[in-house]
């Protein structure tokens, strides 16, 4: 099997199932009833942590290309990528649904009057922008601007921990570890990057 055919068919089915495997959780919890006093809230959470987790993942594709030398790695980031948009999505969907009855005027004094709520916006549009210009179509039309752009997903990760951060208030200790997990991620591009230049030079 070559490497086009094993990501083809083994490594992308598998993502599949697991990109949607939270969905199915949260909707089997639904169906048992099992999404504590407030439902709304239990769900916003979720799909917010979700996404986030999914984002970091995203961000470990590069590093772990170049620490195992398997470039083939790169042609899953994108349908991960667009997994975290997905959960971003419904997090948005949720609180504009449910928490503000998809009121423009409402949704408009959350932005600008509440930062987590300025911060998370900004994340979304980031994310949306990112799964609008993901196909290979749009990576032709922009070009070197395709890459560019989609530098800003570090932007999007660093704004969606500090979004996490905000919304708890009181306890942060699990924003925390998200922003010592991204830490970590984005140190290890740093660490490795050197190292490839160096075997390059040999």
């Amino acid at each position: 099997m070559t490497d086009a055919q094993l990501i083809r068919r083994v490594i992308k089915p598998a993502l599949w199932v697991l990109g949607v495997a939270p969905l199915l959780y949260l909707l089997n919890r639904t169906r048992l009833g099992d999404l504590g006093f407030d439902p709304i809230r239990t769900i916003t959470h979720f799909t917010g942590r979700t996404a986030i987790t999914i984002l970091f993942i995203t961000l470990t594709v590069t590093p772990l290309r170049r620490l195992t030398g398997w470039n083939p790695l790169i042609k899953v980031r994108r349908l991960i990528g667009n997994f975290a948009f997905f959960y971003a999505l419904i997090h948005f969907l949720i609180y504009a649904v449910f928490d503000r009855e998809l009121s423009p005027v409402g949704l408009g004094e959350d932005i600008a009057k509440r930062p987590w709520i300025t911060v998370g916006f900004t994340t979304f549009l980031i994310l949306l922008t990112l799964a609008i210009t993901s196909p290979q179509a749009m990576g032709r039309k922009l070009g070197k601007r395709w890459q560019t752009l989609h530098r800003l997903i570090y932007l999007a990760a660093g704004l969606a921990v500090l979004h996490f951060t905000w919304a708890q208030k009181k306890d942060i200790r699990l924003p925390l570890i998200y922003a010592a997990v991204l830490a970590v991620i984005l140190g290890s591009r740093l660490v490795l990057r050197p190292r490839i230049a160096v075997r390059r030079e040999r």
